[in-house]
């Protein structure tokens, strides 16, 4: 077992967040903020530096990585504990976590933002990860522009309900291609009625009119199945014809022994992320049942929890439920669009602006994450090229009653 060490006096609660990503750092920040000397808090993560992964997609198409941070570092200047290693499992009744190399952490309090799983949706495609080196986009335009079609296609796979980071590449591919000289066709293949339609009709007109511009097509209410020899769609059956495929990955959630979770891994919470039958613990982000894996989202998550915890420590705060707003920023390298769009109801109507949604513009728009990696950067808060902004409610009682998100939902056969 691995002994705490306290900071403090012996009523300071102990608190554990599992996981260094974005759900997991927005926790941190918000407990520091929410409860400072009353809690001790240690962050367990299997790798020891934060990776704003939303920005990965961005690397292929510029000398400039993304942003990195040691844990270590940033757990000492906040005045929390890391420690190197992956919770694989936990013991509620007991208040204790298990890490991959079998050694225990005890805990008061726990906020479980270990991610999803992944895997490729087609072994013959390439996948656009976000936690690996970047995707060979140069390689990817090359086969495209040697192939008799000279088409690359841009995949969605099936039950994906967050395909922005495909448009982003997407967009950046066809801008890179021309830089090149190259003629390629880009083609985006998606489940979805519309681009983007988690966002609501006026964005996807908006994202919908970008594409054109940019000469892509995008065919939609169709999926890509691998067979021998390559790709075909459906409905129809009928074959792919491209150079080449670039696909998102398939999710699973992390399955974390002791935690109730759905037929797939993911993490069940409720309203205020807490764990159903495992008291005190709590879960944020990808790794969680909420339909949509990104990253402001999972902020807000954390946000929920980390105020749970803050009270329970003593804190003068009232913890509201999670009454989750999606937030995009679409990077396309050249034209900038605002959106702001209820799904929920009683959001009012859809507006259209040039102005940001939120400060500072990072593309995680986390309460605490995005002011503090905006004052930790020696750049200017910009998000790089162009972006577009998107803003859209998602109904409070998400949690009890399905959201109807599924992009399958309009296909047939």
């Amino acid at each position: 077992m691995i002994a705490q060490e306290k900071n403090g006096g012996p009523d300071r609660r102990r608190v554990l967040i599992a996981g260094g990503g974005i759900a997991g750092l927005e926790a941190l920040l918000a407990l520091n903020d929410l409860a400072g000397e009353r809690v001790d808090v240690t962050l367990a993560a299997p790798d020891p530096e934060f990776t704003y992964r939303p920005m990965i997609v961005e690397e292929p198409f510029s000398l400039a990585p993304a942003e990195r941070r040691d844990l270590g570092l940033l757990c000492r200047d906040l005045g929390a504990r890391f420690v190197q290693g992956a919770v694989r499992a936990m013991i509620p009744d007991r208040h204790v976590a298990i890490l991959a190399d079998g050694s225990e952490l005890d805990y008061d309090a726990a906020i479980v933002c270990v991610g999803a799983r992944s895997r490729p949706a087609y072994p013959s495609a390439t996948t656009l990860r976000s936690w690996s080196e970047p995707v060979a986009i140069d390689e990817a335009i090359d086969d495209a522009a040697t192939d008799p079609t000279r088409r690359l296609a841009f995949v969605v796979p099936p039950r994906i309900v967050w395909s922005l980071p495909l448009y982003e590449l997407a967009m950046l591919t066809q801008r890179r291609a021309v830089e090149r000289g190259l003629a390629v066709e880009i083609l985006i293949v998606t489940p979805e009625a519309e681009p983007l339609s988690v966002f609501g009709h006026v964005a996807s007109s908006a994202v919908a009119d970008l594409l054109a511009a940019r000469g892509i097509e995008v065919l939609t209410e169709s999926s890509v199945a691998e067979v021998q020899g390559g790709f075909v769609v459906h409905p129809g059956g009928r074959a792919l014809d491209v150079g080449a495929v670039v696909a998102l990955p398939v999710l699973t959630g992390p399955g974390i022994e002791g935690l109730a979770a759905d037929a797939r891994g993911f993490i069940r919470i409720d309203e205020h992320a807490s764990v159903p039958g495992a008291p005190d613990v709590f879960a944020a982000g990808d790794g969680t049942i909420f339909p949509i894996k990104q990253g402001g989202l999972a902020t807000q998550q954390a946000d929920a929890a980390a105020e749970m915890v803050a009270a329970l420590a003593g804190a003068p705060i009232d913890p509201q439920p999670l009454r989750p707003v999606l937030r995009g920023k679409l990077i396309t390298g050249s034209e900038s669009l605002h959106l702001s769009s209820s799904i929920s109801g009683g959001g009012g109507e859809p507006t259209a602006s040039l102005d940001y949604l939120w400060w500072p513009p990072k593309k995680v728009a986390g309460k605490f994450l995005a002011p503090f990696l905006a004052g930790a950067s020696r750049f200017e808060p910009e998000p790089p090229g162009h972006s577009l902004d998107v803003e859209v409610s998602v109904p409070s009682e998400w949690h009890s009653q399905p959201m109807a998100l599924d992009p399958l939902e309009h296909i047939e056969g």
